[in-house]
C-alpha cells in the first residue's frame, strides 16, 4: 500500500511539473489591454474553434455562459446539443494576477483538485471589440482557439478578420471549423 501512495505522489509531480512547461513559440500570444469581467459577464456563442478532445461530442448550438461571484472568481457554463440531447459542464474562471483580466484560468474538475495545475486551462482574450459583442480566445501554446459572439452568427468580414488575427498570432487556422448554430 505505501508503494501504491509513493508511485501516485511521483505520478502527480511530475504531472505537475510537465504542467508548468510550455513550448517555446517566436512571440507570445498577445492579449487585449484589459477587460471589463462585468461587460464581458452574459452568453457567447460558438462561432469557431479548433476542435479539441473536450468537445468532440458536440454537434451545434455550442454557448458559454460566465457570471462572475462575489470571491472575483467567474462561473462558467458550456453547454452545446450533441446526438443524445444537450450536454453541460460546469466550471470556474480566476483572474490571472497582473493580466488586467485578459489572461484567465479555467477549470472544469471538482474543486478538491484545485491545487493541481494541470486541472486549470488557459483562457486567453486576444481579441475583443469595443461592444464587447465578438471575442477571440485562445491559449499560449496555440493548441486551442475559439470565436465567440453574442450572437448565433457573425458576418464573414468578421470572421475573416478574426480568423485573419489568430494566423498573424502564430495560431494554424487551417485547422479552424465553423460552429453550427
Amino acid at each position: 500500500m505505501k508503494k501504491n501512495q509513493q508511485v501516485l505522489a511521483a505520478v502527480l509531480v511530475s504531472m505537475a511539473t510537465l504542467a508548468t512547461i510550455t513550448p517555446t513559440n517566436a512571440q507570445e500570444v498577445k492579449t487585449v489591454a484589459s477587460v471589463d469581467l462585468k461587460r464581458y459577464a452574459g452568453k457567447w456563442y460558438e462561432i469557431a474553434k479548433i476542435p479539441n478532445s473536450f468537445q468532440k461530442k458536440c454537434l451545434s448550438s455550442t454557448t458559454a455562459e460566465y457570471t462572475p461571484r462575489e470571491d472575483g472568481q467567474i462561473d462558467v457554463r458550456n453547454r452545446c446539443k450533441t446526438a443524445d440531447g444537450f450536454d453541460e459542464a460546469l466550471g470556474v474562471a480566476k483572474v490571472v494576477p497582473g493580466s488586467n483580466n485578459s489572461k484567465l484560468q479555467v477549470r472544469f474538475a471538482p474543486a478538491w483538485l484545485s491545487w493541481i495545475p494541470m486541472v486549470w486551462g488557459d483562457y486567453w482574450i486576444m481579441e475583443l471589440d469595443e461592444q464587447y459583442s465578438l471575442v477571440t480566445v485562445g491559449s499560449p501554446s496555440r493548441e486551442y482557439l475559439w470565436l465567440l459572439s453574442r450572437t448565433p452568427t457573425i458576418s464573414e468580414d468578421q470572421y475573416e478578420n478574426a480568423i485573419n488575427n489568430a494566423t498573424k498570432q502564430g495560431f494554424d487556422t487551417s485547422r479552424v471549423v465553423k460552429s453550427k448554430p
